[in-house]
């Protein structure tokens, strides 16, 4: 049954699928208030601006031929802008993960997949509601899963706190290097949140999710007629994140044309839409990251040198999970008390082996795949003691990790650093510091190759 918070509330539906409209506007109507549908995303400014609702469903597809979710993402953007006090759930029928992960982290309350249950439906309304409602509780987002990788009190993390502290306050640009999951995304969204644009959107944008021909419409925007699709205007996501931070990540799977169409809008400060003539002031601060080696594919000129500088008035580097230490613990309890709660179960205890099992593995997937393994155990434990059987690691990145390229770059650093320990006769300090990581890293590091 609703609760009086359901019955009380305004819902807005947005959908391009009549179908889908109809049948949740006519389960709605006598579970709510009053309900609103709308066909098209593009009309959302105005109505935002004319009628207040409580509930927003949004769709995460439209007219696009690529469905990837991405103007779902966009529009929420919209929405949280428009109407912050809205609560706002997503709807695709492409039960994707990742996705759904963005979506949260970008503010929805939460996801549903198509077809929907009634009853699934009606519940995740009310709650959505019932966190809206209550002050001392935050929004269920999955930002405050995914900052833990921020948690830990490894020498590499307590550094790497205290930049973040610094630069944030400022406006300077920012460029965020790590190998996948170390939490680049996370990092992103703390520096806008401690910065002084805080109270402005933060948009974020995978750019290598993005083709030749989505590139500058999706940056830039088009008008009308702009290509066979165009039927209306439309911002791109420069001119949606105005006075806040844009965050462009997988900037180094950006190619050299759309590099030099990024550097123009970076050095004039302003941005053109696609079709069009005129030129649109833009204030915005760029937060960029990537896992790719930047500076070699400026050697092989595969990336402009002069965009870096654009892009890293500050440079931040976030240590792999393997260099961390005993953060791996902390990050283990704080994972297997989220999931025990998520999935209603007590929190399992982690046997001795078992946390040895996880410090002694390598985590090429690093806080991500380790968020990834205990929430599976978490599921799958029937006891209340995760033993080292219990820990799966994925097949796909142990894959990655053991293949002929990992094994030629695992070859050459053993010899460098048995150059460096030797030009400096065993001194680990010296050779530490020569090498640009910690001393605690080069001695896993000898231990790792036997040296």
């Amino acid at each position: 049954m609703p609760t009086q918070l359901l019955k009380k509330a305004t819902v807005l539906l947005v959908d391009d699928d009549a179908d889908v409209l109809t049948s949740m506007a006519m389960l709605l109507r006598t579970e709510t208030k009053a309900v609103r549908t709308e066909k098209n995303p593009e009309r959302l400014p105005a109505l935002l601006r004319k009628e207040r609702f409580d509930l927003v469903l949004l769709d995460m597809n439209y007219q696009s031929s690529v469905n990837t979710g991405n103007e779902g993402l966009y529009w929420l953007q919209q929405v949280r802008k428009l109407s912050p006090t809205s609560a706002v759930l997503l709807i695709t029928a492409y039960a994707d993960i990742d996705l759904a992960v963005r979506g949260l982290k970008d503010g929805a309350s939460d996801f549903l997949v198509k077809p929907w249950r009634n009853n699934k439906l009606l519940a995740s309304l009310e709650e959505a509601l019932t966190r809206r409602q209550s002050a001392d509780t935050p929004p269920r987002q999955a930002f405050q899963v995914d900052a833990l990788p921020l948690l830990g009190e490894s020498e590499a993390m307590q550094g790497l706190r205290y930049k973040i502290e610094k630069i944030s306050p400022t406006d300077a640009n920012v460029l965020i290097l790590g190998e996948n999951g170390t939490g680049k995304d996370v990092v992103a969204r703390l520096i806008h949140a401690q910065s002084a644009r805080s109270a402005e959107p933060f948009v974020a944008v995978d750019l290598g999710a993005l083709t030749g021909s989505l590139f500058e419409s999706e940056l830039f925007g088009h008008v009308k007629g702009a290509f066979t699709d165009a039927q209306q205007d439309r911002i791109g996501r420069f001119e949606a994140a105005q006075g806040g931070t844009l965050f462009l990540d997988e900037i180094g799977n950006l190619p050299l044309g759309q590099q030099t169409k990024l550097l123009t809008a970076l050095q004039n400060r302003h941005i053109t839409r696609l079709g069009s003539h005129t030129p649109i002031a833009v204030d915005v601060r760029i937060v960029s990251a990537t896992n790719a080696p930047l500076y070699q594919l400026v050697q092989t000129n595969q990336f402009r040198k002069d965009l870096i500088y654009r892009l890293n008035t500050i440079e931040l580097t976030l240590p792999p999970l393997r260099e961390r230490g005993n953060d791996i613990r902390l990050l283990a309890a704080h994972f297997l008390a989220h999931y025990a709660e998520k999935y209603g179960k007590p929190t399992p205890k982690l046997e001795g082996r078992a946390l040895a099992r996880l410090q002694d593995y390598g985590f090429p997937g690093n806080v991500r795949e380790l968020q990834h393994t205990l929430e599976r155990a978490v599921i799958m434990t029937e006891s209340d003691t995760l033993r080292p059987e219990d820990l799966l690691f994925s097949p796909i990145e142990t894959a990655l990790s053991t293949g002929p390229e990992t094994t030629r770059l695992a070859e050459l650093e053993k010899g460098t650093i048995q150059k460096v320990v030797d030009k400096h006769h065993g001194n680990i300090t010296k050779a530490a510091k020569e090498l640009g990581i910690t001393r605690m890293a080069l001695y896993r590091r000898l231990g790792k190759y036997d040296l």
